[in-house]
């Protein structure tokens, strides 16, 4: 039975020029082409991680306006080579993402941060930095040599002060962020708000 930790998210940013440095296609193919298994999992074809998810180079720092799209055309290359394990869609009362985040990242440290309630980010660390300690955040850098994200626009309808993010046992992400109500006039109750849990590993 899957044991949930709920984690914080965050909606002021902690790290304001965490990508700053946005990464290229050059450097991206560079990157990739001297990469571990690790960087092939984490970056490789149908990963909602990779530059090439949507079928020609954007770097996953910039907001990409999931939503408008259908899955099933954006990914029908991926989908018909058996290479992504990704949906999302609508339904009357939410907008729903699933990702399969089994990548072979150790101490998966999936982080989720909304911004000005516009753009949900989903990142992560898949690599530290030998010392930390001496270094800026890992973000500030070449942060593709440490860390992965995909920073995604949300629906103008979207509540998203209510989402719930989870990952399973398996590594299995499931974003709901519900629709706004458009006769809902009344604050959110207290304690309501941004719910991302993730599962305990034993």
């Amino acid at each position: 039975m899957a044991s949930w930790k709920q984690l914080e998210v965050h909606t002021e940013d902690q790290t304001p020029h965490k990508w700053s440095v946005s990464l290229s296609e050059d450097m991206f193919k560079r990157f990739f082409s001297l990469g571990s298994p690790e960087v092939h999992k984490i970056f490789g074809d149908g990963s909602l991680f990779s530059p090439l998810l949507f079928g020609k180079y954007f770097d996953p720092s910039d907001a990409f306006p999931l939503w408008e799209f259908e899955s099933d055309v954006l990914l029908s290359n991926l989908r018909s080579s058996g290479k992504t394990n990704i949906d999302w869609f609508q339904t009357d009362d939410a907008y729903v993402l699933k990702a399969d985040l089994s990548a072979g990242v150790e101490n998966n440290t999936v982080q989720f941060f909304v911004e000005n309630g516009k753009i949900m980010e989903i990142s992560g660390q898949w690599k530290p930095k030998r010392d930390q300690s001496k270094t800026k955040d890992w973000r500030s850098g070449n942060w593709w040599e440490h860390g992965y994200v995909r920073r995604l626009e949300l629906p103008g309808d979207a509540d998203w002060k209510d989402t719930e993010a989870y990952v399973s046992n398996d590594m299995f992400l499931e974003v709901r962020i519900p629709k706004s109500s458009l006769d809902s006039d009344t604050p959110p109750a207290p304690g309501k708000g941004i719910l991302a849990k993730i599962s305990d590993h034993l």
